[in-house]
This record gives C-alpha cells, sequence and structure tokens, in this order.
C-alpha cells in the first residue's frame, strides 16, 4: 500500500513535468511514513509530506499535503486509470482540443501538488498619497481615495498578509482562487495611468501616459 502511494506521487509528478521528469529523474526521491503519506525530498530543494488517495472517485483527484486538501474533477474526455499504484492519464485521440485537455490535466495536477506543498502567492503594491491597508480579524481594510473604507472578508482557503501599510500578499494552496481573489482586490481601485495610483500587482508594468498640457496661446 505504502509502495502503491509512493508511485502515485511521483507519477503526479511526473504528468506535471514531463520534460523535467525525463531529464531530473533523479531529483526525486521518496520515503515512506507510517501514517500513510510519503516524504517527497529534493524537490525544488524542500522536503515535502503528501498523503494521496488509494483509488479514484471516477474522474476526481484528491491531494493533501502540509499547505491543505485539493480535490479536482478533471474532464470526462480524458480517461484516468489507476493500475498498479500509478495514475496514468489518456486522451481519445490526437484531435486538438483532446490534446489541449491532455496538457491542461497535467497543469491541473502539478497545480495541486505544488499547491498543497509550497502553496502559491499573489503580492499587490498600494500606491497613492493616503492611501493605506490594513487587517483587521479576517478582514482586509483599505483606504484608498474613497469617502468611506472598503474592506473584503478573507476567503476561505485564503490567506491576507499586510506587512506594510501600502503591501498585501494573497497565499493559498488553490492557484486559481489566489488568482481570483487578487484580482477582485486590484479591481477595487485599478492603477490609473497618469501617476500610477491604486493597486497593483508587484511585478505588473504600467504603461504611464503623459498628463494633458495646455494649449499654448498666440
Amino acid at each position: 500500500m505504502k509502495l502503491q502511494r509512493t508511485l502515485l506521487v511521483i507519477l503526479l509528478l511526473c504528468l506535471a513535468l514531463p520534460s523535467l521528469a525525463a531529464a531530473e529523474q533523479d531529483n526525486f526521491a521518496v520515503e515512506p511514513l507510517e501514517d500513510g503519506g510519503v516524504a517527497i525530498t529534493r524537490y525544488r530543494g524542500k522536503v515535502h509530506k503528501l498523503t494521496v488517495p488509494d483509488t479514484l472517485d471516477g474522474q476526481t483527484v484528491t491531494v493533501k499535503g502540509p499547505k491543505g486538501t485539493l480535490t479536482q474533477k478533471l474532464s470526462s474526455a480524458m480517461t484516468l486509470t489507476q493500475e498498479g499504484g500509478e495514475l496514468h492519464v489518456t486522451r481519445p485521440n490526437d484531435l486538438k482540443e483532446n490534446r489541449s485537455l491532455h496538457g491542461l490535466t497535467r497543469t491541473l495536477l502539478h497545480n495541486m501538488v505544488v499547491g498543497v506543498t509550497e502553496g502559491f502567492k499573489k503580492e499587490l503594491d498600494v500606491n497613492g498619497v493616503g492611501y493605506r491597508v490594513a487587517k483587521d480579524g479576517k478582514k482586509l481594510v483599505m483606504n484608498i481615495g474613497f469617502s468611506h473604507q472598503v474592506t473584503m472578508e478573507e476567503p476561505e482557503g485564503i490567506t491576507i498578509d499586510v506587512p506594510n501599510p501600502n503591501k498585501i500578499i494573497i497565499s493559498g494552496a488553490d492557484k486559481q482562487k489566489v488568482g481570483q481573489f487578487a484580482a477582485e482586490v486590484r479591481e477595487k481601485r485599478p492603477p490609473e495611468p497618469y501617476k500610477g495610483k491604486g493597486i497593483k500587482y508587484t511585478d505588473e508594468v504600467i504603461r504611464r501616459k503623459e498628463g494633458k498640457t495646455g494649449v499654448k496661446k498666440k
């Protein structure tokens, strides 16, 4: 049973990173644990612990790790089979749509493994005179140029950190949820192109516009 869990975790990683698995297969090392999980060593230089299912529930795959539990229902066009402790994902044919779904399935499995081990995060910067943010319990409180404060509740599975009044860090195991919530926060005050005031992703580049100048009278 422990060997099956081990093989399943290895295959999840290999499905998500086929080129890496082929080139650097020796970089992955696993060790069964007494509680039914496995320790993955030398994966991105860290030691992780995962618990994976012994059986599949139709097209649903569940992965558990230190950052949480993720369950993903995959496309019915793909065939999921578990044989000898290995998880196989196959496509019915080589049509463009099915090739795309095959690649998407690999990406989803990869994001699940990374999410429950390392997690995902989005960082946002708050720019503007008098603009500031703070954390009040599980609420994000933002003063962003309106006559009132803007507050947002911390969703389930999402963690909001405010290391300083002009920085927001959103993290979680589910990459899609992290990205969606970060986009919702940014939408509360998108950066304007003249002075750059507003909320932007830390790595986002704002294309600035020159301000309008008065027409010189003759």
